[in-house]
């Protein structure tokens, strides 16, 4: 069995954020996994509300396709696993990760405190095999973890959600170009959307240039903005 290494440039440390619930703290590139003013309540506002919901409110969808760059530790899959559980929808997950936790740490961050039982032990039990590629948690959940760097990922498949939650640009600020962004963005469907924390001139101008139509919307608590954008046409990116 695959067994993932952890990031190289340095430990992993638990963080308590401002809502109580955990985050790791990367030492090699000063980064946080997630916002120290709430780990859980930026993942549901960002991708939750701002991102999975605001689609499914757009039509009467019972299937959604989900692409994450940065899976981290899944607490952005496991909140929308449990959304599409809630709501009997068939949730098509694939999340992008260069440096995979082990299921030891996984399961140190707490996150089964804010799903149910049934949810995290889907995701705890089957986390390994989705290291290996597309495994079916249940019969509406799939998930795959995809080991790739960003810039080497390739896909046949077109998602309807791109969830883009990357180190910042501060730390990487290569994931963050027109080109890369241009590349990661084909893989959504037309009328898709990507959503971020984040939000500044830069990106804005990148995700123009790709001809998509920006929202900018109230961010996490913390940020004030963050961006929500449509691809328009099949031709965009």
């Amino acid at each position: 069995m695959f067994i993932p290494k952890p990031p190289d440039s340095g430990p992993l440390q638990f963080i308590t954020t401002k809502d109580g619930s955990n985050t790791l703290f990367h030492t090699g590139t000063g980064e946080h996994y997630h916002s120290m003013n709430g780990a859980v309540q930026e993942s549901r506002h960002v991708f939750l509300e701002s991102g999975l919901q605001y689609f499914l409110t757009q039509t009467d969808y019972h299937s959604v396709s989900v692409l994450e760059v940065g899976f981290g530790t899944g607490l952005n899959f496991l909140l929308s696993a449990q959304l599409c559980l809630d709501n009997n929808i068939q949730l098509l997950y694939t999340g992008i990760e260069s440096c995979p936790l082990s299921r030891e740490m996984v399961g140190q961050t707490g996150y089964n405190n804010y799903v149910s039982k049934e949810t995290w032990d889907l995701y705890i039990s089957g986390y390994e095999q989705a290291l290996q590629g597309e495994v079916r948690l249940q019969n509406n959940i799939q998930l795959e973890i995809v080991l790739q760097a960003i810039s080497d990922f390739h896909s046949v498949k077109r998602f309807d959600i791109l969830y883009f939650d990357a180190f910042s640009a501060r730390s990487q600020p290569e994931m963050w170009t027109e080109k890369l962004l241009g590349q990661v963005c084909r893989n959504l469907k037309t009328n898709g959307l990507f959503v971020t924390y984040a939000m500044n001139g830069n990106l804005k101008r990148n995700m123009e240039a790709l001809g998509f139509s920006l929202e900018k919307i109230p961010g996490a608590s913390g940020k004030r903005e963050m961006l929500r954008a449509k691809k328009i046409d099949s031709h965009s990116t």
